[in-house]
């Protein structure tokens, strides 16, 4: 089964190919498709930035990507946990229509009844890598993975060419023992397929280098590298000079703040590796969250937003976003008009100079368009999110909120982004 799974694949690969990706990507020997890169921070809140409002938490790094970024006043994930998150992410299509609704845990997948070694994003689902791939890029992923743990599911069998990280959804950021990989082999640092490592430094600093180094080589292809961060998802672990930087600050939440401030510091050291590779203006860059805030684990802060990770008002599925590409988009600008994780696969495909397939059964829309014209037209009408007998769905600026144990809840977006009003 698994092989006819993946020959299903290889042969939705080739139909992209016959459809148009390939022959169009480099059908101008003057342009150089850009290089994409995707930086994914894991359970940061929403208010845990410096430009996001922060007083507290310093970001310059960020912060100042953010002066030559489009800025998202509405980003939305297509779930409120890690998981399923990620599988909206990769594919493009609400990870509902493949029964991907919960993290891969006991009950995971519940309409489908997969368990054990059969979790994981379904073989027959096509990814953003897959894609890009087929267009002629490089395709890498430094960091978490969190799409299904055994070898069938894994990131070099789903369209990355190079992999450093871990396969499960979260580990420690220094090295783990022994007892703990046996029992939790998902967390064991791995380079490609099988060949296992240890962390000799904080994960956040060794992910980052794995990224500029991957970036400083030579390459004729462009190239889409996830950089996939464990920062700033539980546990609370930090250095201890980053830990006093924040003396105003204490407990979980002076933990969070050094912890940011790692992340920060670290994907300035990836941007910088652009730069001095000059690479940056040719270089579509991302950066964004995969949820909202856990607030009961990590103390972040989703300000001004009500909820947290795991529920479906806005402070669990509204994350922060930017995206940069110096010679098409105008720095420090703000997009107003609601955008999903679906999107990220249409538009980097369209970025590389791909056409998807008319039958491509997306339900994310090409960004380009909207961010490229000065009309008021809006890329979804209709955004929603489901786990189990919870859900939620917005409709222009309407968003109802259904409960299993209480009435159904509406609200405005437009003027009440915090949920107060009933």
């Amino acid at each position: 089964m698994n092989k006819i799974k993946n020959f299903l694949r290889l042969c939705i690969c080739l139909l992209i190919c016959v459809n148009g990706l390939c022959h169009t990507a480099f059908a101008s020997q003057n342009t150089q498709p850009p290089n994409i890169l995707f930086i994914l921070s894991d359970d940061a809140g929403y208010g845990d930035f410096g430009f996001q409002g922060s007083q507290t938490f310093k970001t310059p790094r960020l912060d100042a990507l953010a002066a030559q970024s489009v800025f998202f006043e509405q980003a939305y994930t297509t779930a409120a946990v890690c998981g399923p998150s990620r599988a909206g992410l990769y594919t493009g299509r609400y990870q509902q229509r493949f029964g991907f609704e919960e993290n891969n845990v006991p009950g995971y997948m519940s309409t489908s009844g997969l368990m054990g070694e059969d979790m994981g994003l379904p073989l027959d689902e096509v990814t953003v890598a897959d894609y890009l791939k087929a267009l002629g890029y490089h395709t890498a992923l430094f960091g978490k993975w969190h799409q299904g743990d055994a070898d069938k599911y894994h990131p070099t069998f789903r369209g990355f060419d190079t992999f450093f990280g871990f396969r499960g959804g979260s580990r420690s950021y220094y090295e783990i023992n022994e007892a703990h990989a046996r029992t939790h082999p998902q967390n064991r640092l791995e380079r490609g397929f099988g060949n296992f490592e240890t962390a000799h430094k904080n994960l956040t600093d060794l992910l980052a280098d794995e990224a500029i180094s991957y970036i400083q080589q030579t390459r004729s292809a462009p190239f889409f590298a996830v950089l996939s961060l464990t920062a700033v998802h539980t546990p609370m672990e930090a250095d201890e000079a980053d830990i006093q930087a924040f003396p105003e600050l204490t407990g979980r939440r002076q933990q969070l703040a050094a912890m940011t401030l790692s992340m920060d510091r670290a994907i300035g050291r990836v941007l910088d590796a652009l730069d001095k590779s000059g690479l940056s203006e040719n270089t579509l860059v991302v950066f964004t969250n995969d949820n909202g805030g856990p607030s009961d684990t990590n103390s972040s802060n989703n300000y001004p937003l009500s909820g947290t990770k795991a529920n479906h008002l806005e402070g669990g599925i509204r994350v922060p976003m930017l995206m940069r590409w110096p010679t098409k988009f105008a720095a420090n600008s703000t997009y107003s008009h609601p955008v999903s994780f679906l999107d990220f696969l249409p538009t980097f495909v369209a970025a590389a100079g791909g056409e998807l397939p008319k039958d491509n059964n997306l339900d994310g829309v090409d960004l380009l368009p909207f961010l490229n014209s000065t009309s008021d037209s809006k890329p979804h009408k209709i955004l929603y999110w489901k786990k189990e007998n919870r859900a939620a769905i917005r409709v222009d600026e309407w968003k109802l909120l259904r409960y299993p144990d209480r009435p159904a809840e509406l609200y405005n977006i437009a003027i009440d982004p915090s949920e107060n009003n009933n």
